[in-house]
């Protein structure tokens, strides 16, 4: 007599509800397939996917090697939305990189820089004490250090003092303070800066021991302050400062920056300004005071910048006075037209620009131009001006060029 297979409790699963709808004779909702494809699966492999198929189409390239180049920019794409979202879950301050850094301004010694610039620190779960005066780059080379790490992929949790210990804070409130610390010592890095610039009280003190000691052999810290991490007990209580402290500096690398303040320095030496381009609204739309007739627009005089010379601005300043004396005399015209009664039908004129000797104001025709003195637009280089459209022939007295 044939007995009944023995099944394995292990293996024994409850039946799915798709199965067994399925075999009562119903349809399988397809949402609940197992096997279903995303709708937004690979989104960087089908982004390259026409040019890349068409490229491998001419060069008849092995479909081996297709597949390899679609799952090389597939990669790609994420490694960089995994960038994306490190650094701005990080809250970085500034973004300052090493890009921005000046060595031979900073009092580390070179190696010391190329040492930390390594990272391999990080790996080793070593922290790093950076202590000295301030503006001598303690922050630029703590910020420039978490942007690297984030570049190789890492995990980076910046605070300052005072952000730590309102978000342990607020942590409190729900008892959920082991929750908050936990997610914190997630990251690879850990940086809190500016510690003793404004004063510390006991709940500061709790929250910076508490990162500390989660953190002590398991992730690297970063610290910076004006003072060295030995003098920390005198901006906290003394038994948190000397716990933290002993746990901080046991495998840590303590580097001293010394000098006068570089940001007082590029201050006083007018390097703390750059020059910057013209605004938007650089040039700003123009009319006619009492007849609102728009003409074009008018150069705002703005700052000077480095890109300014001497030749474009004097072209800026005769086309400036161009337009002024073509507004001038138009609107001077057109208000003596309107004055006197029309008698025949009216006839939109055209501006010829030009001036003569004196301070006549009435219409001359075109062939009288040659006798005068014309004026010659700055920008175009000859007698008519982009931005003078549809203004009367008037002259424009000489003394106002």
């Amino acid at each position: 007599m044939m007995t009944a297979p023995v099944m394995d409790p292990r293996r024994s699963f409850p039946p799915r509800a798709d199965t067994a709808a399925t075999a009562a004779g119903g349809t399988t909702d397809p949402r609940r397939t197992r096997c279903r494809p995303a709708a937004d699966a690979f989104p960087y492999l089908r982004a390259a996917a026409p040019d890349v198929l068409a490229t491998a189409r001419s060069q008849r390239w092995d479909p081996a090697e297709v597949v390899r180049i679609l799952l090389e920019a597939e990669i790609k794409g994420r490694d960089e939305a995994t960038r994306r979202n490190h650094r701005k879950m990080a809250q970085l301050p500034s973004g300052k990189t090493f890009d921005s850094w000046r060595e031979a301004d900073s009092s580390i010694p070179a190696p010391t820089q190329q040492a930390l610039m390594t990272l391999e620190w990080i790996s080793r779960a070593e922290n790093l004490a950076v202590a000295g005066p301030s503006g001598t780059g303690k922050s630029h080379l703590a910020e420039a250090l978490a942007n690297k790490a984030i570049d190789q992929g890492m995990k980076v949790s910046w605070f300052t003092l005072e952000s730590l210990t309102a978000h342990l804070g607020r942590a409190t409130v729900d008892n959920t303070v082991s929750k908050a610390v936990a997610k914190i010592t997630r990251c690879d890095l850990i940086v809190v800066d500016d510690i003793g610039m404004l004063p510390s009280g006991q709940a500061a003190a709790e929250a910076f021991y508490r990162v500390i000691d989660a953190a002590y052999e398991r992730r690297s810290v970063i610290v910076t302050s004006n003072l060295h991490p030995s003098g920390f007990d005198s901006i906290m209580p003394k038994t948190l400062a000397t716990a933290a402290v002993d746990r901080l500096l046991h495998h840590a690398h303590i580097v001293l920056t010394e000098g006068s303040s570089l940001r007082l320095t590029q201050a006083t030496t007018g390097q703390g300004v750059h020059p910057s381009p013209p605004p938007a609204d650089h040039y700003r739309p123009a009319t006619v005071n009492k007849l609102r007739m728009p003409i074009g627009v008018l150069p705002v005089r703005a700052a000077r910048s480095a890109t300014d010379t001497p030749a474009r601005r004097s072209a800026m300043i005769n086309a400036d006075r161009f337009l002024r004396a073509s507004i001038t005399a138009a609107s001077a015209a057109l208000s003596s037209a309107t004055a006197r009664p029309s008698t025949s039908s009216p006839v939109t004129p055209t501006i010829v620009p030009g001036a003569i000797r004196g301070t006549q104001s009435h219409t001359a025709p075109r062939d009288e131009l040659s006798a005068h003195q014309a004026i010659t637009c700055p920008l175009t280089q000859t007698d008519r001006c982009p931005w003078t459209a549809s203004i009367p022939t008037v002259h424009v007295p000489e003394f106002l060029l």
